[in-house]
């Protein structure tokens, strides 16, 4: 990987002559993105993060923070212990000059012998799993770095509405994968083009059969404008 989208984080920080991401999917065509978007406050932010953060307590794992905006308002505002944590070196160093205290270059499949009272994945948080094989793995492994009591937050969209219907109703879903929310995602910075990598959006319904199957309970949280939700998945007791 490049860690092209690390690196438009990284010139945004540093005033680098930053450019527009350029991001496509395997069912989209090239779609413009500002990365002054990543940069957002509270306030800017979708009232789905806004609620996520609004929920957050305890000792907090930030799991792909990008920017770091999430874990910076739970830093300043909420005066929070956040664990930051990015497979991209350039993100963190980013965050690191954004003044975030703790920060670091980790796979969350990674991550051992910790423990939070909250986690969070936004931003299409289940886009990590990459495909719906792996669902479980993620959700093992995140359940194990929960302490009693604590909680996941993660949002994802239902994209069915980005597929054609037939004249019954129905749509038209390709047969190449497993699930109509496995994509491939490309990105395009400064002439550069990023390897393609998976990228799965979820279901709320999908989510939450994973969840009862590996021994979480799964509770609908809020839901957006957009097909988008924001979900709480915790240990069952």
């Amino acid at each position: 990987m490049k860690d092209l989208f690390g690196k438009a984080i990284y010139d945004y920080q540093t005033n680098n002559h930053p450019e527009d991401l350029i991001t496509e999917t395997s069912i989209s065509e090239p779609d413009e993105m500002s990365v002054a978007y990543l940069f957002r406050t509270f306030m800017e932010m979708p009232e789905i993060e806004q609620k996520a953060l609004t929920l957050s307590n305890g000792r907090i794992l930030d799991v792909g923070c990008g920017a770091g905006s999430h874990s910076l308002y739970l830093q300043k505002e909420k005066l929070l212990e956040v664990i930051s944590i990015d497979i991209s070196a350039y993100a963190v160093e980013a965050c690191r000059l954004r003044g975030l205290e703790s920060v670091a270059v980790i796979d969350v499949m990674n991550l051992q012998e910790e423990k939070f009272d909250t986690i969070l994945l936004l931003m299409n948080g289940t886009g990590i799993f990459g495909k719906l094989s792996k669902v479980s793995d993620y959700l093992q492994q995140l359940k194990s770095l929960l302490n009693p009591g604590g909680q996941i937050l993660i949002d994802s969209s239902d994209i069915i509405y980005m597929f054609d219907e037939d004249e019954d109703g129905g749509k038209w879903i390709p047969t190449d994968s497993d699930y109509y929310g496995e994509l491939t995602f490309t990105l395009h910075y400064k002439k550069e083009t990023e390897t393609p990598f998976d990228w799965l959006y979820l279901d709320y319904n999908t989510l939450q059969n994973a969840a009862i199957a590996n021994g979480l309970k799964c509770e609908l949280i809020q839901e957006g404008e957009h097909f988008d939700y924001l979900a709480r998945l915790s240990l069952k007791s």
